[in-house]
């Protein structure tokens, strides 16, 4: 059995078939680097703080059942940074891509089995909004009205549909490599 090879098509296929080869030699591949660029770009941003204070999520990993956490909590941090940065400039991009790929699906899984409200809405902080605390400006108060719920639904959607979207794009350069504008292709001149 064989299956079709991703991004492939006939010109015949195409609305104005002489575009095949701008979209061929320019539009894909550009497009495919700037969304690798993206996933490991966001991977080196989010990791930085992690390297900077490398045992920072040691309750967080063990949390999740990976043991011993002074172990799994820099490695994290290395992952994405590291990893984040192979991404960003294909190199090594498929193994880099698949590790932070099973480490961000491990968030989306967090994220949708602990949700933000159960973590940050707590009675007190509902009672100092009900009592027209100074804390709040005008406009949170209206956004807080029904005492952060939906507010703290929105941020959960977020959070989960973030992770969907980061795991996917991570997944596909695992799947598809770094592209043909990647040092993967310039350095072996072949996908890993």
């Amino acid at each position: 059995m064989t299956f079709p090879i991703a991004f492939e098509h006939e010109k015949s296929d195409l609305i104005i078939p002489a575009l095949a080869p701008f979209y061929e030699r320019v539009a894909q591949p550009m497009a495919w680097s700037l969304f690798r660029l993206a996933v490991g770009g966001m991977l080196v941003v989010e990791g930085w703080p992690k390297i900077m204070a490398p045992f920072a999520q040691v309750g967080f990993v063990e949390n999740l059942g990976f043991y011993p956490g002074w172990v799994w909590s820099p490695l994290l941090a290395i992952m994405q940074v590291f990893g984040g940065a192979l991404i960003a400039l294909g190199l090594f991009t498929r193994p880099a891509a698949l590790a932070n790929a099973v480490m961000l699906a491990i968030t989306l899984a967090f994220h949708v089995a602990h949700p933000y409200w159960d973590a940050v809405l707590t009675q007190a902080g509902i009672d100092a909004l009900k009592a027209g605390s100074d804390l709040f400006t005008p406009n949170g108060v209206l956004r807080l009205a029904d005492g952060g719920t939906k507010f703290l639904h929105q941020v959960q959607e977020k959070a989960e549909q973030n992770s969907l979207f980061w795991t996917g794009g991570a997944f596909l350069f695992a799947a598809f490599g770094g592209g043909y504008l990647s040092l993967d292709r310039l350095l072996v001149r072949k996908q890993f």
